[in-house]
């Protein structure tokens, strides 16, 4: 396959996905909304020039390596100049698992190759930026760039390439709803029908059964008396573009304590929270309250929370999984607007 360069596509490499703010129920203003459900997978913007293809995560690096499969079969389809938008997502009897997508994320090829074939990703597809023949649709609304994405998913017909389903019947975008987190789904996003596509911005909105948020690790507590991490100190970033401290996790498993603790000693250093730090004054305060180590922050996790009081958890969150195909910078408060 020939190298690929910002010209070899129809968009630049860098545009990036549009994205949704989290809301605690969907909106129901009849006939202006369409649902989808929330696939639990790694966001991806798949590039097809003529013969070239790129397939790149929400935080803007290369995912082709990793999914070498899907690289395949956007190569060998006729169409060509396009840009599509999905979700890639492997399934394991039937539901999403996030594991065998981060077990991609391995340095050796041939690893990644023995598992290309023993666990397949698929590349669920919701919406089409550029129609093939390099049509550009990011201006049109979403109805005309849905009927492209459905007629190109027709049109391929490849199985590891599947078209999201979709309503405008508030009813069914329920019924989603009720069954996500019980297969390959975490929730349903509403996008509205008469709006046009729109790179890096939260358009759209997003309804989980369970609140979550992708935080950063900006630092950690031990244990009492021992080396082995007990807590990681979470942070987002503010409108300044400083990490601000909002609250702590200490849902980590013993079996993998010890592995965390090396990679956290590993980031060891700076200032960890460059906006508001732990250990103010508060009425939870202890004398080891103020004791944390500061990490670079590089590592992202997702975590579920219940209530949000003065810009911090107000409870101690819950740790669903870590997030390496999320940016830290990407880890804002919009995540977490009332």
């Amino acid at each position: 396959m020939v190298a690929a360069s910002e010209t070899s596509f129809p968009l630049p490499l860098d545009t990036q996905p549009m994205e949704a703010q989290t809301a605690e129920a969907l909106p129901e203003d009849r006939g202006a909304w369409e649902y989808e459900p929330k696939w639990d997978g790694f966001r991806c913007l798949a590039f097809k020039g003529r013969d070239t293809v790129d397939l790149r995560a929400k935080s803007g690096k290369p995912l082709g390596r990793y999914f070498p499969e899907l690289t395949a079969i956007l190569r060998d389809i006729h169409a060509e100049d396009f840009v599509v938008d999905g979700e890639i997502v492997i399934e394991i009897e039937g539901r999403a698992s996030f594991d065998a997508l981060q077990m991609r994320l391995h340095p050796a090829e041939s690893r990644i190759q023995k598992l290309s074939v023993e666990t397949p990703a698929q590349l669920i597809l919701f919406d089409m930026l550029v129609a093939p023949g390099g049509k550009l649709l990011l201006a049109e609304p979403l109805q005309e760039r849905r009927e492209a994405i459905e007629a190109f998913v027709t049109e391929v017909d490849k199985a590891c390439l599947r078209l999201s389903p979709s309503t405008t019947r508030l009813a069914t975008a329920k019924r989603w709803l009720q069954g996500a987190d019980h297969g390959s789904t975490d929730g349903v996003v509403a996008k509205a029908l008469d709006e046009p596509y729109r790179p890096g911005e939260r358009a759209m909105i997003k309804v989980k059964r369970l609140r979550t948020a992708d935080c950063v690790v900006g630092g950690f507590r031990y244990l009492s008396g021992k080396r082995l991490v007990g807590s990681l100190l979470l942070g987002l970033y503010n409108e300044r573009g400083l990490l601000d401290h909002v609250g702590f996790t200490s849902a980590i498993g013993n079996d993998v304590r010890a592995a965390i603790t090396k990679k956290l000693e590993e980031l060891r250093g700076g200032f960890g929270f460059t906006g508001k730090a732990p250990g103010g004054p508060s009425r939870w305060s202890t004398e080891r309250s103020g004791e944390w180590e500061p990490v670079r922050p590089e590592l992202v996790v997702e975590v579920r929370f219940d209530h949000v009081t003065g810009n911090r958890f107000r409870h101690g969150t819950r740790l669903v999984r870590w997030r390496p195909d999320k940016a830290p910078r990407q880890c804002t408060f919009e995540q977490i607007k009332q």
